[in-house]
């Protein structure tokens, strides 16, 4: 069978020309050539299907160093610090009042409006040699007036006080920082924000803006320093949007040295 094979091969080369003969050989190859490359890709194709089951999509893996596990520790804390400003006390809202009680404890309780520090000087004339502490509960208010009182607040030698649940946000650390001796009681809200002036030159973009904010912050930042406080109270503020407060934790009021001492408990006297 294989010598007839042979003999038939023998006469299609005999009757026919070079040229044919180069031609059927030529598509042969590119046959075989066509065969090849399909298998190829079947094969790779396979392959790609099991790389993609494998692995997780690209854009996945690129996603998750943004996730909220992995947020920077430094913005962490804060978010979860930070709580809305204190309301509900007709109280706080009101200007502040100044009421002196005994034991020489002198209450400033309301709004430090423009005026107060006028008010203060005039108390502490009339009654300083009997005042020993200024007890405090206030949302804050005008930062101008809450630096003069503060001052005066030290040049006689007070102490400061927030009582135990009671309140002393925004410019009121400034006052309260200005005690020779400065207490908090349990629970005592002591917290900060950005002032005023500070989002006026954000929302506005004017240089006299931008200057009356940066004069006001450099006041604010000399001040907590001649009273002896750690200006990371200064930070917290300006890190703080103006509608928030930033609270601080017990450890921290004596850390940043805002707070020198526990108050004293005090019996509940029934008020005349």
């Amino acid at each position: 069978m294989a010598s007839a094979l042979n003999r038939r091969v023998h006469a299609w080369l005999a009757g026919n020309p070079d040229e044919s003969i180069l031609r059927w050989t030529f598509r042969a190859i590119l046959g075989v050539t066509v065969v090849v490359l399909a298998a190829d890709l079947v094969e790779l194709n396979g392959a790609g299907v099991v790389t993609d089951a494998a692995s997780p999509p690209l854009e996945m893996q690129r996603s998750q160093p943004d996730a909220p596990t992995d947020a920077p520790s430094v913005l962490g804390p804060l978010l979860r610090r930070l709580m809305p400003l204190p309301k509900g006390d007709p109280a706080l809202e009101r200007p502040m009042s100044l009421e002196l009680r005994g034991g020489g404890r002198l209450y400033a309780t309301g709004t430090i409006t423009p005026g107060s520090a006028r008010a203060f000087t005039d108390e502490i004339e009339r009654h300083g040699e009997y005042i020993k502490t200024i007890v405090l509960n206030s949302p804050g208010g005008s930062v101008a007036d809450a630096l003069s009182m503060g001052r005066l607040v030290r040049a006689r030698k007070f102490a400061t006080e927030v009582e135990a649940g009671k309140t002393c946000a925004s410019s009121c650390p400034l006052l309260f920082a200005g005690g020779i001796e400065r207490r908090a009681g349990e629970r005592a809200i002591i917290g900060v924000h950005q002032i005023a002036a500070a989002r006026s030159a954000t929302a506005v973009r004017s240089e006299d803006d931008m200057s009356v904010a940066q004069n006001v912050s450099a006041r604010c930042q000399r001040y907590l320093a001649d009273m002896g406080i750690d200006l990371k109270v200064w930070v917290h503020a300006m890190e703080t949007p103006h509608d928030q407060l930033f609270t601080f934790k017990p450890d921290e009021l004596k850390s940043l040295n805002l707070v020198t001492a526990v108050p004293e408990s005090r019996p509940e006297k029934p008020r005349t």
